[in-house]
């Protein structure tokens, strides 16, 4: 005899249906990602999924606000790890080394990238830009760093993330002399 179906709250849902739209997103990009394959991923139909998000637009700038939040978070855990009284240069090393979190939850930085080739359309763009600026002052906040030091930490981070989206940093990476030049740099410093 089959068990019965716990059924869902409308949030738990809607929380199943944010993580599907991440996956799809992450995959294929804000264009090429259908409502329809998101739907089939969160296992509801589509007219829910609009139902519940109002638009693909929508869905997409949620999903960018739960990946922002998670890299928040991220950051303020590994800043919280090294303790107040670390100095700066400690507290970024700390969220540098946060991004081996990143390379394990690739989807985080997958959507992050297509956010910022998506911010041509200001419903998406306008939201990307100011997420974006918030992770830049929680890094100067959590950090005690100065413009310089933020600006390079964040061109390094951005590096990275196209490294990984490259598939030449992270699980399985694709062998790239170039590639491993600059992790032996940045290793290096």
């Amino acid at each position: 005899m089959a068990s019965p179906r716990t059924r869902l709250t409308a949030g738990e849902r809607s929380e199943q249906v944010l993580a599907a739209a991440v996956t799809a997103f992450a995959e294929s990009g804000y264009a090429a990602t259908k409502t329809d394959e998101i739907a089939r991923l969160a296992g509801v139909s589509q007219p829910y999924v609009i139902r519940l998000f109002g638009s693909k637009q929508q869905l997409f700038v949620d999903s960018v606000e739960l990946v922002t939040d998670r890299i928040e978070e991220i950051f303020r855990e590994a800043a919280a790890a090294v303790g107040p009284d670390a100095d700066t240069e400690e507290k970024i090393g700390a969220l540098g080394e946060a991004f081996d979190v990143f390379l394990t939850e690739r989807e985080l930085l997958m959507v992050l990238l297509h956010g910022f080739s998506a911010s041509g359309d200001p419903a998406i763009g306008n939201p990307v830009r100011e997420r974006f600026g918030r992770i830049y002052r929680l890094v100067r906040d959590l950090t005690g760093a100065s413009g310089e030091q933020a600006r390079d930490f964040m061109s390094t981070g951005m590096l990275l993330t196209v490294m990984t989206a490259m598939q030449v940093v992270g699980p399985d990476p694709v062998r790239c002399d170039w590639a491993v030049e600059i992790l032996e740099n940045l290793v290096a410093e």
